[in-house]
Formats: structure tokens, C-alpha cells, sequence
């Protein structure tokens, strides 16, 4: 779970904005807004602050945080920290619109971070099936551009360009593929058994087999074949 953590955090990002826009949905999501709403109203009031004064401290307009309380919206994640800071609760807290222990707020993050642990991993067999389309469409296209030109009677210029067309859609895909493979998934070391997320550069140069890499591992140092793995 910590390597999930570690290693996507832009990732992480991406799924909180998603939850967040997750609530403009049915009913029972424009509930939870509301319960949020209502909480952030309260405990703001707790604290003796008007909407004009919480808006000020967070350089936003009173429109804004009215609307939060309201439960019409969330708050951006440009200021969500500095709400939780300001109002002295936690962001598990502010989405759960509730205050919680300790013992609950952990077992509903370990929940929510095996929740997106799955959705990675279903986005990396998702994309790495894409890889191989990728793969295969251009590998076909560069070849049916070759053996036209091989075997068709055309001019010189003509055939010129049809070469062309054939490879350039087949260095961007092959390239574009090969991005894919670098972020879907991890490479594992053979030595220790760590799991990482090498740069691009290292995955493109490396010698391989299908998606095994002779690669030098960044916690060992010892270069190794690292196969590509899903978690």
C-alpha cells in the first residue's frame, strides 16, 4: 500500500478530484454534498467566523464558500488544506462531513486507498491491452505501406511517401506504447524484489524481452531482467 502511495501520487491526485467530482451525481450524492455543507457551516460558526471573513482568509469570494454550505459544490483543492487548518478538522473528516476518531478515519483511508489501489490496477491492464493495439495497428499499417510500395507500380515519389506514412505513424505509436508500458504497472528487481516506476529514458534504452527489462534497479543499484508486473 505504501508503494501505491509513493509512486502515484499524481495519480492520487487525479482520483480526489474525480471523488470530488463524483458527488455532482444522483440524489444520494447531492446529500452527501449537503451533509458536507452543513458541517463546514457548523464548525465555521464554532469558531466564531463570519462567510466574509472565511472567504478573505482563503482568498476566495463569499459566493463561494456560501455555495460549499449550500452543498451545491466542494471546495477546490487549491484550498481544501487551509479550510481543514482553519476550521481545525481533517479532510477525511471534511469528505466524511462528520467528526471521527482516529481508529474509524484510519480503517476509512486504508478503505479508500485499497479502493484506488484497484482502480490502478484495473487502469494498468486497461492500458497496457491498449499498448498491444497500439502495437499491432502500426505494426500492420507500416507494413501494408511497405508492400504496396514494394509491389505496386507507382513513381519513385509516390512510393517515396507511402514509405513515409508508414513509419511515422509506426515510431509515434511504438513511442507512445512504450510510454504506456513505463507508467502501467511496476518493474520488479530480481535482486531485492523492490517495485518502482523507472523514467522513461531508462525504459526506452534498456534491452528486453517483450516487457522484460535489463534495468539497473534504484534501491540495489544491481542490474537485473525486471519483468513488468500489474501490483
Amino acid at each position: 500500500m505504501l508503494l501505491f502511495v509513493e509512486n502515484n501520487k499524481i495519480y492520487l491526485e487525479f482520483v480526489v478530484k474525480t471523488l470530488i467530482g463524483s458527488y455532482y451525481g444522483d440524489r444520494k450524492e447531492k446529500m452527501e454534498l449537503r451533509k458536507i455543507g452543513k458541517f463546514i457551516a457548523s464548525e465555521r460558526k464554532a469558531k466564531d467566523i463570519t462567510q466574509e471573513k472565511l472567504a478573505e482568509m482563503l482568498d476566495v469570494s463569499d459566493r463561494a464558500v456560501s455555495k460549499w454550505e449550500r452543498g451545491i459544490c466542494m471546495p477546490s483543492t487549491a484550498v481544501m488544506t487551509n479550510l481543514c487548518e482553519i476550521l481545525d478538522f481533517s479532510i477525511n473528516e471534511l469528505f466524511c462531513g462528520e467528526r471521527i476518531d482516529m481508529s474509524s478515519a484510519t480503517k476509512r483511508l486504508e478503505k479508500s486507498l485499497l479502493e484506488m489501489a484497484k482502480m490502478k490496477e484495473q487502469r494498468d491492464k486497461e492500458l497496457l491491452t491498449l499498448e498491444i493495439f497500439i502495437g499491432v495497428t502500426v505494426s500492420l499499417t507500416m507494413l501494408s505501406c511497405i508492400m504496396l510500395a514494394a509491389f505496386v507500380d507507382m513513381p519513385n515519389w509516390v512510393r517515396a511517401v507511402l514509405v513515409t506514412v508508414g513509419i511515422i505513424p509506426f515510431a509515434a505509436g511504438v513511442l507512445y506504447a512504450l510510454r504506456i508500458e513505463q507508467i502501467a504497472g511496476y518493474y520488479k528487481c530480481e535482486e531485492c524484489g523492490h517495485k518502482y516506476i523507472p523514467k522513461y529514458l531508462t525504459v526506452l534504452f534498456a534491452m528486453h524481452v517483450n516487457r522484460t527489462r535489463y534495468m539497473k534497479c534504484p534501491k540495489c543499484g544491481k542490474k537485473s531482467w525486471q519483468k513488468k508486473i500489474i501490483r
